[in-house]
């Protein structure tokens, strides 16, 4: 019974801060009715400023956003649906390209293409596209947006798949050409986000199964499910290595390039190899293995025992490098921990009492008490330097995805 009154506690408290600290701040502010899509850059006080424009791994994730809410929050059907439909118009209409199709990278406050985001498309952006008009057409029926998904798709597949040795390059032209790299150390990165052009980052491959996963659950498409298993095992096998760390470049040929372990991709794909598993309906003891690994790795090298929390990244066996708290890392962290007390926690209450702790660092820290919204990055021990709470990397992706998901798990625990 202590147990269920907890869970009801904590569900409480993730619902106030899920409508006060997210929903409330971001909706419907960040509706750009005079350009189209969403508006990402605001002060701390929730005004306007400088425009970075429309870039396309913001948009696709509002898009996502709204439309999770709608289904599953059915009570706010009304008021986030039009939210969804003036998203999926600005995907369909502005950012996808008509001339060669794909998402662009990214366009100008004017939805033109900008020097800043140049006329190429990167799968980052594109799968994220895919992941929002997915998750419309969930919530709306509306075929055009599965329309849209799967023409992404097939877009994706056409263009960047990497027949010979699986996965998918990255960097394309506008027409859909795999740009290659220069080499060597003076090697060029992609605008915005300083990819390595020419080789295949960790970054864009989980993101890719994440939308893959969730287009298979509405299209059962038999190449689609090939692709989704190729990037699981990918993932799995490629990406992810003993003890649970996660290299983030390579080759084209799957050659890994040493480079520091993001602790919060860590724990964010333990959750995506999961649900990408469970879609395929596999029953893979492989992948549930390298999920845990993930986690328990993390907890072992990334974790402030102190004062809770996750921190950005560190050497996989030594201790965390640099110790300043992503707001992304965490609410996955939130997320991955319940994820594993749910399947361990007759083992272990390891997993649960770290849960509670990272809810007790944001709670307390991660979250800005005076004016609303969520810190981006702040230091180990909570005190506040950045006072950053948008920008094209930051909407609210990662803490509503995390919420919903976390209320819905401690619900689930309460019944048994």
């Amino acid at each position: 019974m202590l147990n269920k009154d907890l869970y009801q506690k904590l569900v409480t408290e993730m619902e106030a801060t899920l409508h006060k600290d997210v929903l409330d701040v971001w909706f419907p502010r960040s509706v750009d009715k005079e350009n189209g899509g969403f508006y990402s850059n605001f002060t701390r006080d929730w005004q306007r400023t400088t425009s970075e424009g429309k870039f396309s791994v913001f948009q696709g994730r509002m898009v996502w956003v709204a439309s999770e809410l709608v289904i599953r929050r059915p009570e706010l059907r009304a008021t986030y649906q039009p939210i969804v439909e003036h998203g999926l118009k600005y995907l369909t209409d502005v950012l996808w390209d008509k001339q060669d199709g794909g998402f662009f990278w990214g366009l100008d406050e004017n939805n033109k293409i900008s020097s800043r985001y140049t006329d190429g498309k990167h799968l980052y952006g594109i799968s994220f596209g895919m992941y929002g008009a997915t998750a419309a057409y969930q919530a709306t029926k509306d075929k055009r947006a599965l329309e849209l998904a799967q023409k992404t798709f097939r877009w994706i597949d056409q263009h960047a798949h990497d027949d010979k040795n699986g996965g998918y390059f990255e960097w394309l032209t506008r027409d859909g050409k795999v740009v290659k790299g220069k080499g060597g150390a003076t090697l060029e990165g992609t605008p915005v986000a300083g990819f390595p052009v020419g080789y295949k980052s960790m970054n864009t491959h989980i993101h890719l199964l994440e939308s893959f996963t969730q287009l298979y659950e509405v299209w059962p498409d038999n190449t689609l499910k090939q692709r989704l298993g190729e990037l699981l095992t990918v993932v799995r096998d490629k990406i992810c290595v003993e003890p649970g760390a996660m290299n983030l470049y390579f080759t084209p040929e799957w050659r890994a390039i040493p480079d520091h372990d993001s602790y919060g991709h860590d724990v964010e794909t333990a959750y995506l190899i999961l649900e990408a598993q469970s879609v395929l309906g596999n029953a893979d003891n492989k992948t549930e293995r390298m999920a845990r690994l993930l986690v328990d790795h993390a907890l072992t090298y990334g974790w402030d025992e102190t004062n809770g929390g996750f921190y950005r990244d560190g050497t996989t066996f030594g201790a965390a490098e640099d110790k300043r708290k992503e707001w992304w890392v965490q609410f996955e962290g939130l997320n991955a921990l319940l994820l594993m007390h749910q399947k361990y926690g007759h083992e272990t209450g390891v997993y649960f009492n770290a849960f509670q702790q990272q809810w007790q660092f944001i709670k307390e820290h991660q979250v800005d008490k005076e004016l609303g919204g969520i810190f981006d990055t702040i230091e180990s021990d909570g005190a506040v330097k950045d006072y950053t709470k948008s920008r094209i990397w930051k909407e609210c992706y990662h803490e509503t995805r995390a919420l919903l998901n976390t209320i819905a798990r401690l619900e689930e625990l309460q019944r048994k």
